[in-house]
This record gives C-alpha cells, sequence and structure tokens, in this order.
C-alpha cells in the first residue's frame, strides 16, 4: 500500500494523528531530502528506512519502489513539506502504482498555498493555481492569458502562484505592468514559522516594500492575485 503523506509547511505541530500513526506503522518512507525529513520523524521518535526520491531520481527507483509495493511492503511517500504531488515530482511514482493496482491512500493536511488563500481575504471557491510561472518560454504569453481571463470574466478569480527569492521582484513588477499599479495583491513568506509574513496591498505598495527592505526576501514565496 502506497500512503501518500501531507506534512508541516514549517512548524512541526501541523501534523495530524493520523499522518504520525501511520509513519509509525509503514515498513518504510520515501523522502524529498531524508536529512530535512529526519527533522520531522525525529522529533515525533519515529525510526524507519528511508528512501531518497526526487527530481532526479531514475525510473531503476521508482520500479524499485513498485516492485516493494508489489511484495506487499507499506510505503509513505512525504515531500520536504506540505502535500506531496503539489510542488514535487511524486506525480509519477502515484500514476505508476495507480496503472500497477497498487492500493493508494491520501492522508491530507495543509498546503502553502490554500494557508496563504486562507488569509488573503480573496476569492477562495473560484482560484487558478499555476505553480511557479515559466522562467522564460511562455511567460509573457501566460500573463496576457491572465489579463485576458480577468477582463472577461463576471465572476472574480483569484490566481495563485510560487515565486523564488530569485524571482520573487520580477515577478511583482510584472504583475504591476500587466496589472494597474493599485491592483490588490498578497504576498505570503514563511508560513507557520515565528516570522511568517502577510503582505495585502497594492502591487506597487508590494514592490517598493521588497525593494526598501532586501532583507525580507528570503525563503518561497506565495503570491495571490
Amino acid at each position: 500500500m502506497l500512503y501518500i503523506v501531507a506534512t508541516p509547511i514549517w512548524n512541526l505541530e501541523d501534523i495530524t494523528y493520523r499522518a504520525i500513526r501511520i509513519l509509525q506503522e509503514v515498513d518504510s518512507i520515501a523522502c524529498e531530502d531524508t536529512r530535512t525529513s529526519a527533522t520531522l520523524l525525529n522529533h515525533y521518535k519515529i525510526k524507519k528506512p528511508l528512501i531518497s526520491y526526487h527530481s532526479h531520481s531514475t525510473q531503476i527507483k521508482t520500479d524499485k519502489i513498485i516492485e516493494q509495493l508489489k511484495q506487499g511492503q507499506n510505503i509513505a511517500l512525504i515531500s520536504d513539506a506540505w502535500t506531496p504531488g503539489i510542488s514535487d515530482p511524486w506525480y509519477v511514482l502515484i500514476k505508476e502504482a495507480i496503472m500497477e493496482w497498487i492500493e493508494v491512500v491520501p492522508i491530507p493536511w495543509v498546503t502553502a498555498f490554500t494557508t496563504a488563500l486562507m488569509w488573503s481575504g480573496m476569492q477562495m471557491n473560484h482560484f487558478l493555481y499555476l505553480w511557479f510561472l515559466p522562467v522564460k518560454k511562455w511567460r509573457q504569453t501566460l500573463f496576457k492569458m491572465l489579463v485576458d481571463r480577468k477582463n472577461n470574466k463576471k465572476e472574480d478569480e483569484t490566481v495563485v502562484i510560487y515565486e523564488s527569492v530569485h524571482r520573487i521582484i520580477k515577478t511583482l513588477k510584472e504583475i504591476w505592468s500587466y496589472f494597474w499599479d493599485s491592483h490588490e495583491i498578497v504576498v505570503a513568506r514563511e508560513l507557520t514559522k515565528k516570522f511568517e509574513e502577510f503582505k495585502r496591498w497594492s502591487v506597487s505598495e508590494i514592490v517598493e516594500y521588497y525593494e526598501k527592505t532586501p532583507g525580507k526576501v528570503k525563503w518561497e514565496f506565495v503570491v495571490l492575485f
């Protein structure tokens, strides 16, 4: 059986009793980064064999995990944080498990973008989640498409993206250029940590804030607009 187990964003208390129980009971745990996962597992005194499985893992590694599952082993799949499959390479393994008629059991919890959406005050029952925007190819085309969607839809739609520390200023300025400078956006970072930060301002004010406080430009960002 393959368990898809959601783990905390940062705060180690943000995990379900069921997730802890499953992690205690499985035969092994497939991790995006065994060192990162060890922090969580050690906190809850969970000692299981760890399998390194990440975006650079080969098909051979996927096949090996599938074979272990077919032999009757129970394996939990976790990412460095959040819900597996949202922003990590687990899709291939999950799909192959389903194709091999291996039972897949989701153990749900949080993701960064839903946490930010909860706070945002923006439309929550109608949103478009895009993960990270393309770095180059199709980037401008995508922005134009988003402007068209905003202009043509009668119902408001929240666009949700992730952005890295290296491109956050560039992306915010692009949002500013494609939408009006008073367009309200939300930027969230360090979610569930001691110094988590939410900003709900116009896009021009957000850009000005991060340009004037470069020390705040760290970690990964969730942007809603």
